[in-house]
């Protein structure tokens, strides 16, 4: 099997996990929905403080971006702060996946 090529410096494991979650959330990205994305499907309890500092680590990286809603009432006149990857931060996510591909190819009997 050919060995996979990294474009980009490979992801930690939660930050794989909010990178994937801000793709599946698309315009809806900010830490309180990142954070109930990741719960859900993982069954983990996530802090919104360890979604925050991995979402600023994604973006010290280049593979987020992050822009201000308008303020709400909701939220006492504060903006919400959204998040959306990079072209980097999908080569990256995608890396990351191959290398996982990579590493499990020929588990299956091992893995099941």
């Amino acid at each position: 099997m050919p060995r996979p090529s990294l474009a980009s410096p490979p992801l930690r494991e939660f930050e794989l996990v909010v990178l994937l979650a801000v793709l599946g959330l698309r315009d809806g990205a900010y830490p309180v929905s990142i954070r109930d994305a990741i719960e859900e499907r993982t069954r983990r309890n996530v802090s919104r403080a360890a979604v925050f500092i991995t979402l600023e680590r994604l973006e010290g990286k280049g593979f987020v971006t992050s822009r201000y809603g308008d303020p709400t009432p909701v939220r006492g006149g504060r903006p919400k702060r959204f998040f959306s990857a990079t072209p980097g931060g999908v080569a990256a996510a995608k890396d990351a996946l191959r290398l996982m591909q990579s590493m499990t190819a020929g588990l299956d009997g091992v893995l099941e």
